[in-house]
């Protein structure tokens, strides 16, 4: 029982770092714009993500049954998994550079999983096509790796494309008029990002959460746990009956409200998200947040290229976009990735001059070596172990 709360811990630690390393990407252009003080945008993305962290599962449950295998995540694995992608983490946060807390963590749960299957590499689910699209299939390369490619792209073009639309159709307006419309249209924009941060990133702790219950139910832990801790019990899949937080919250509401709603069908096969962890992870992260992201929101809102609020509508709504889509199909995403390339695209829409390659080249570094960095570091703590007899 000692090592299930340990786990909870650790990943609730890892959710918290997560709130002050990943989400201050999300807030990091309304406040380099002026539109909100930090302590405001702070407030409306503990809000926007919160709602978010409750509007599908998908994400959380390619965290819990889509990457590893499931049994040989035990309860010391899931540790080590954790302690690579926080001490990740903290370094990138220390230096200052934006890298992907969600890379991290998958970084971390398959180091861990391959040390702890003593190099088998088959312990990692690589690739399962889908049956008509790519985006259906599960495992590392689909659900991590190809993202990871194409999210960055997106973002860039995106950001790019709209931008260059906004110059074209601004170009008779005063620049006193585009920055009052444009800082109150970025107060939607910051919403959005951070909604669709909430529908992503929130979501991935409650994954690996999710996955530690799964494996303490099936092995027993709490079957001497005493009554008032029952609801700690997850079951593999999905029982009958069960309601997302949205589909129950919608089915309470007067039948004049449901506008002929029906709640989806379960599928045992499907792995649930228990409420308590969604509303923990959700509330921890947003406690997080108002940590400590400045040097985040200083490299993003700075260093890379000078923002305007129209500049930071472009990208807000250009990286919510691509990060609320990834959610949707089950694609841990960077919300780093999305954010700082959509930054990049709508940069340069303005000129190439304007974006600070310096900068750029030590993020895309940080980009690369998440993965294996975090890796590593996980594999090691789970060959301490083995070698001091703990695992």
């Amino acid at each position: 029982m000692l090592l299930v709360f340990t786990v909870i811990f650790a990943a609730l630690a890892f959710t918290y770092i997560n709130g002050f390393h990943d989400t201050a990407n999300s807030i990091a252009t309304i406040v380099s714009t002026k539109v909100l003080t930090p302590r405001q945008a702070v407030l409306l993305a503990a809000v926007t993500n919160l709602i978010g962290a409750f509007f599908g599962s998908a994400v959380a449950i390619t965290i819990a049954s889509g990457l590893v295998d499931a049994q040989v995540a035990t309860m010391p694995v899931l540790c080590c998994a954790l302690i690579g992608a926080i001490i990740w983490n903290l370094i990138t946060w220390w230096v200052g550079l934006p890298s992907s807390s969600s890379h991290a963590l998958v970084g971390g749960l398959c180091g861990a999983v391959l040390a702890a299957s003593g190099g088998r590499w088959s312990s990692i689910i690589w690739s399962i096509p889908g049956k008509k699209h790519w985006w259906e299939g599960k495992g590392v390369l689909w659900k991590v790796i190809v993202p990871m490619i194409t999210s960055p792209v997106l973002g860039f073009i995106g950001g790019f494309i709209l931008m260059t639309l906004l110059y074209f159709l601004l170009r008779h307006w005063r620049p006193v008029m585009v920055n009052r419309v444009f800082g109150r249209l970025q107060l939607l924009s910051a919403a959005y990002m951070g909604f669709a941060h909430g529908t992503n990133d929130a979501q991935k702790t409650m994954g690996l959460i999710t996955l530690a219950m799964v494996v303490a139910t099936k092995a027993g832990l709490f079957l001497s746990a005493p009554h008032w801790l029952s609801w700690l019990n997850t079951p593999e899949g999905t029982p009958p009956g069960y309601l997302t937080p949205v589909a129950w919250t919608i089915t309470h509401l007067p039948s004049w409200l449901q506008f002929g709603y029906q709640p989806p069908v379960a599928n045992p096969q499907v792995q649930f998200i228990p409420v308590w962890i969604i509303i923990m992870c959700a509330l921890i992260m947003c406690a997080g947040t108002a940590a400590g992201g400045w040097r985040i929101i200083k490299t993003l809102g700075h260093k890379m290229v000078k923002l305007h609020p129209v500049h930071g509508f472009a990208a807000e709504a250009t990286g919510a976009t691509v990060l609320f889509t990834a959610a949707q199909l089950g694609m841990p995403v960077s919300t780093t990735h999305a954010i700082t390339t959509s930054i990049m695209g709508v940069g340069c829409a303005k000129g190439f001059k304007a974006l600070k390659l310096n900068v750029v080249e030590r993020i895309v570094w940080a980009w690369i070596l998440t993965l294996p960095a975090s890796g590593a570091i996980a594999y090691g703590f789970v060959r301490v172990e083995h070698y001091f007899g703990w695992l």
